[in-house]
């Protein structure tokens, strides 16, 4: 019955993001048209965003099918670390479209400062395309978020590619509404900007966007590097080894969780306190990890049969 649970959230995931890969591409070409059309830099930066939405959606949908596959030869402890790689790098990638954006938008300003002015701005396709595409962001997060709490709220894949379009459909409207501004105002004492707002308007959603990503990108790598998972996540590993563990009579010297992508590693520590047979540590095992996974669903317990911690104590430490 669990198999046929996790496949049909497999499945319900893997629509979710075929229908982001299809929506970024629709938002990718909007935004590449609409942007020519209006001499615009900010759409054209939003229609990059949505080409790269595309290309991450494509990549998920390939890390989703292998997620949650067990070890095998090649990988030996599963292949969870693919969905932390792919945060990673979607979030690096990212970055550099944000940097590279804000220095062209700062490029145009010290331009026009020195005396050449840009292009001019029009507004008809702009007002057509805010409005189009702001409202297919808001949809495709709506979407995955119904997908990500369907399935249990453990897709990281979901949750990411929900954040990016909630984030995308923020980003359009903040930027239809300064550039509705700065048309309405454009014979006021806004003058003097008008033929550099959308630069201006560019570099602040890059100056936006950069803390959000750079956000996702430290999550990420922390997850690659191994670093300990939330002081939640332990407490909530810590309560749910403890039955076991009292009821086989030894002591607990020590645990360690980490996360990465949806799935969690307890490493348990314990010393039986008694002679203790293969089969013995095999069956409290497999009890930890039916518990733990009661509170962090998708887990893997690992018991260490020890006398001490996580680290050798400094006088029998052979380094």
């Amino acid at each position: 019955m669990t198999g046929v649970v996790e496949e049909a959230a497999r499945r319900l995931e893997n629509r979710s993001l075929a229908l982001s890969m299809w929506g970024n591409v629709f938002m990718g070409l909007a935004g590449l048209v609409a942007g020519m059309l209006a001499n615009s830099n900010a759409i054209m930066l939003d229609g990059l965003f949505s080409l790269i939405g595309f290309a991450a959606a494509l990549l998920g949908r390939r890390v989703s099918r292998r997620v949650a596959d067990g070890p095998d030869k090649l990988r030996p402890l599963g292949y969870a670390a693919d969905e932390a790689i792919f945060s990673t790098f979607r979030a690096l990638s990212l970055l550099g479209v944000v940097l590279f954006a804000a220095s062209v938008a700062v490029k145009n300003i010290y331009n026009y400062a020195i005396g050449i002015a840009p292009a001019p701005l029009h507004f008809g396709p702009m007002m057509v395309y805010f409005g189009v595409v702001g409202a297919t962001c808001f949809l495709l997060w709506a979407a995955h978020r119904h997908a990500w709490r369907k399935t249990g709220r453990v897709s990281e894949i979901l949750k990411l590619e929900g954040k990016a379009a909630l984030f995308d459909g923020i980003i359009t409207a903040a930027a239809g509404v300064g550039m509705a501004a700065i048309f309405v105002w454009q014979d006021s004492v806004l003058a003097p900007i008008v033929p550099i707002g959308d630069s201006i308007i560019l570099l602040l959603l890059c100056l936006a966007a950069t803390g959000t990503y750079m956000q996702d990108f430290r999550e990420g790598l922390g997850q690659l590097a191994g670093v300990t998972a939330s002081p939640d996540s332990i407490a909530a590993a810590r309560r749910a080894i403890r039955p076991a563990l009292a009821d086989d009579g030894g002591k607990l010297t020590d645990v360690s969780v980490q996360k990465t992508g949806r799935a969690y590693l307890v490493t348990v520590y314990y010393d039986p306190l008694r002679a203790i047979t293969a089969a013995e540590i095999d069956r409290l095992n497999l009890r930890l990890i039916a518990d733990v996974r009661q509170v962090l669903p998708g887990a893997d317990v690992f018991v260490l049969v020890t006398e001490f911690t996580r680290r050798w104590p400094d006088d029998l430490d052979p380094g």
